[in-house]
């Protein structure tokens, strides 16, 4: 009986002290828990690398091209003039690549201009064409910047009516043929793809692809190699010739899009038709758009538009009542759209329009050149709710203060320049004379190579 006590008391001891250990253990477990526990980092090899930046390609249209005027072949494209070329390269070297024209009788003048890349330092290369003429079919003042090739554009412009005489030039500055697609958007939507051979600028009427729509949108798609698409207009009114214009491929659909320094013309006093018309697709989906017209001073207009966009139908408002002058355009919308505006000049029973594209932001340095053959200004305006200081160099060296979202405009004259703001603008070239108008948005220059970190 005594050992029996003693065994179930020492049993008792044991299972006490399990219990404490037990209880001790968790309470270890939970404090761990708590505490910070060790960690083991380490920083991955890296270093910073600045690619050298590759030689900058532009490309120049060449010919301006008359659609019918040989009766016997009604599709035949003559080369009506050459326009004048300006080029400003700054210190680096160029080299020019004459491109095929085939198709168009004593084609001349499409070439790819390469700047070569000089101790490191991105070639910041522009150049633009000009061209006058006084024919019985064609008659006004064409200007257009020379541009890179792209993989994407949108032409927002031309008319298929009667009276209107459409070229859309594709031209390849690569080593390997393009293909094309061209989706044309407007009361139906079509397709048609061409190939573009290497070093070859290709032309079609835009009736060959658009039909008769009176205001198609052409959605521009390379692939193989990069395209520069531009458009080239003239238009018959009666008898007279009322126009010519050359007008580039824009960039992507967006949301909201500035339109500067369009010209508003009224005939006479008195008259509503300003000679402003805005040119509106949303591609994808429905969308509302507003638009507003602010003057040369960055006020609000009176003017303000809203107007309800189908699906990949383009739509058309007339701007009827604002004064006379140099005008901002904003079109905010609730789906991305892409827009252009046509603008008119008159003098002395003579007319001729022009096509002004949304104006992106920039920043940094921007080259461009001011062709001849009208009086030009440089449309700015801040981007930002801070003040921002632009610098010309070149032909008209000077500095602009703009103020936050404030606007101005700068008489400049034909030649080479530089535009350089560390603060985000919108800018464009407008040039007006009598009965002589165009314009085209700055854009960035060829992309310069940013440092890339490299990680083994």
């Amino acid at each position: 009986m005594k050992q029996r006590t003693v065994h179930l008391a020492a049993t008792g001891a044991r299972i006490a002290t399990g219990a404490a250990v037990a209880t001790a253990c968790v309470l270890g477990v939970a404090a761990a828990a708590a505490a910070p526990w060790p960690t083991v980092r380490g920083t991955a090899a890296s270093t910073t690398v600045t690619p050298v930046p590759g030689d900058s390609t532009i490309v120049c249209n060449g010919s301006f091209r008359a659609l019918g005027r040989d009766s016997s072949r009604a599709d035949l494209l003559v080369s009506a003039a050459v326009p004048l070329l300006r080029l400003d390269a700054g210190d680096h070297q160029t080299t020019s690549v004459p491109l095929e024209m085939p198709g168009v009788l004593g084609g001349e003048g499409a070439l790819s201009i390469i700047g070569e890349v000089s101790e490191r330092s991105a070639p910041l290369i522009s150049a633009s064409e000009s061209v006058t003429m006084a024919d019985e079919d064609l008659s006004g003042f064409a200007a257009a910047p020379c541009r890179e090739a792209t993989m994407r554009s949108w032409i927002v412009g031309g008319d298929g009516s009667t009276g209107s005489s459409d070229v859309l030039v594709l031209s390849n500055p690569a080593d390997v043929a393009a293909t094309v697609v061209l989706n044309v958007y407007g009361t139906q939507r079509t397709t048609a793809t061409r190939i573009v051979p290497p070093k070859t600028q290709v032309s079609l009427s835009l009736a060959s692809v658009a039909g008769a729509e009176t205001r198609p949108v052409v959605e521009v798609v390379a692939s193989g190699a990069p395209v520069r698409a531009a458009l080239q207009s003239a238009h018959v009114r009666t008898l007279d010739a009322v126009g010519i214009d050359v007008q580039d491929g824009s960039g992507g659909a967006q949301e909201s899009v500035r339109l500067l320094g369009v010209q508003s013309q009224p005939i006479a006093e008195g008259d509503d038709s300003t000679g402003v018309l805005v040119r509106i697709l949303a591609p994808s989906d429905a969308a509302t758009a507003t638009v507003r017209v602010r003057g040369g001073g960055g006020d609000l207009g009176a003017d303000e538009y809203t107007i309800d966009l189908s699906a990949g139908v383009p739509a058309e408002i007339s701007l009827s009542g604002i004064p006379a002058g140099a005008h901002d355009i904003e079109i905010d919308a609730t789906a991305p759209i892409v827009a252009a505006a046509r603008q008119t000049a008159r003098a002395d029973g003579r007319e001729d329009f022009s096509w002004m594209l949304p104006a992106p932001q920039l920043t940094g340095t921007v080259p461009f050149t001011v062709p001849s053959g009208a009086p030009a200004a440089l449309h700015l305006r801040n981007a930002e709710q801070r003040p921002v200081t632009v610098t010309l160099e070149g032909a008209d060296p000077q500095t602009i203060e703009l103020p936050a979202g404030g606007s101005t405009q700068v008489d400049v004259r034909a030649g080479g320049h530089r535009m350089t703001t560390a603060g985000s603008v919108h800018a464009a070239i407008g040039l007006m004379g009598d009965a002589a108008i165009a314009g085209w948005p700055l854009w960035a220059p060829p992309a310069t190579q940013q440092p890339i970190v490299v990680r083994p």
